[in-house]
C-alpha cells in the first residue's frame, strides 16, 4: 500500500511541477501594439487641441497633412480648416481691417500715379497713417500767399484728384488748411486761422463740385492755422512745409476690426 501511494504521489508531484512549467513561460507581448497606438493617437489629439487653441490656420493644415501621411487615414477633419476660421470672429475681423487697408493702399497707388502723370513730385505726398491715408499739397501749389482762392491755373488738381476720390464703398475725406507762423495781416483774413479754414473749405468746394458722384455727406473740411507744423518756422524752407492742405482719406474698419461709425 505505501509503496503504490508512494508511486502515485510521484505522479501528481510530476504533474503539478509540469503545469506549473507551463505557467512559467514568456507570456504573449501582442498587447503592447495597440497600447502603443493608442498612446501615439492620445500625442495627436493633444497637438491638435494645443494648435486649434491658437487658430492658426496655416498651422493646422501643416498638421493635417502630417497626420494623414502617417496615419494613412487620407482626408480628416483637419482637411478643411475653414470651419475653424469661419468659428473665430477675431479671424474675421482682422481679415476685413487688413481688406480695408489694402483698399486704401490701392488709392495711395492712384494718387501716386496721377503726381506722376501731372510731374507734380515735391510738390505733393502721400503717408499711410494710423488715421488713415494722407495726402499732402503744398499751398504755393495752389494759393498765392496770404490767398484762399485756388489759382485757376491749378483747378485741374482739385478736378482729377475727385476723380481718384470717387469710391466705392464710400469714405470720409477731412480736407485740413494749415500756415506758417507769419500773422495774416492786410489781407481779408484777420487770423492764420480764418485763412486756413478758408483754403480747406474752398479746395473742398471745387473737390466736390468737380465730380457730381461725390456724395458731400463724406467730405469735411478743418482749418487749423499755425498750429500742427511738420518743420520748424525758423527757416524759409520749413514755413513752405507748413503752408499745406491735408487731404485724409478715413478707414472703414479700425485695427481692432470693429467699424468706424457710417455717415447716415
Amino acid at each position: 500500500m505505501l509503496k503504490y501511494w508512494t508511486k502515485a504521489g510521484q505522479m501528481a508531484l510530476a504533474k503539478r511541477a509540469k503545469k506549473h512549467k507551463k505557467h512559467e513561460e514568456h507570456i504573449p507581448e501582442s498587447w503592447l501594439i495597440p497600447y502603443a497606438d493608442i498612446l501615439t493617437l492620445l500625442l495627436a489629439l493633444f497637438i491638435v487641441l494645443f494648435a486649434s487653441s491658437s487658430v492658426d490656420v496655416k498651422k493646422l493644415a501643416q498638421l493635417s497633412a502630417v497626420f494623414n501621411t502617417v496615419f494613412d487615414g487620407g482626408s480628416g477633419v483637419m482637411d478643411n480648416p475653414s470651419p475653424i476660421e469661419s468659428q473665430n470672429p477675431v479671424s474675421q475681423q482682422m481679415s476685413a481691417y487688413e481688406e480695408d487697408q489694402r483698399q486704401l493702399e490701392e488709392i495711395e497707388s492712384d494718387v501716386e500715379q496721377f503726381i506722376a502723370e501731372k510731374e507734380l513730385e515735391g510738390k505733393f505726398d502721400t503717408k499711410m497713417t494710423e488715421d488713415g491715408l494722407l495726402v499732402t499739397i503744398k499751398a504755393s501749389v495752389l494759393f498765392s500767399p496770404g490767398k484762399a482762392e485756388i489759382m485757376p491755373e491749378y483747378h485741374y488738381i482739385a478736378k482729377d484728384l475727385s476723380k481718384v476720390l470717387n469710391l466705392e464703398p464710400k469714405r470720409s475725406v477731412v480736407v485740413s488748411g494749415y500756415t506758417d507762423t507769419v500773422p495774416s495781416t492786410g489781407g481779408v483774413y484777420a487770423s492764420n486761422w480764418e485763412l486756413s479754414a478758408m483754403r480747406a473749405v474752398n479746395f473742398l468746394t471745387l473737390l466736390v463740385n468737380s465730380n457730381s458722384k461725390l456724395d458731400p455727406a463724406f467730405f469735411s473740411a478743418k482749418g487749423y492755422g499755425e498750429n500742427n507744423p511738420v518743420a520748424s518756422n525758423k527757416t524759409e524752407d520749413g514755413k513752405a512745409k507748413n503752408r499745406r492742405v491735408e487731404v485724409l482719406v478715413k478707414p472703414l474698419v479700425k485695427e481692432d476690426g470693429s467699424s468706424y461709425e457710417e455717415k447716415k
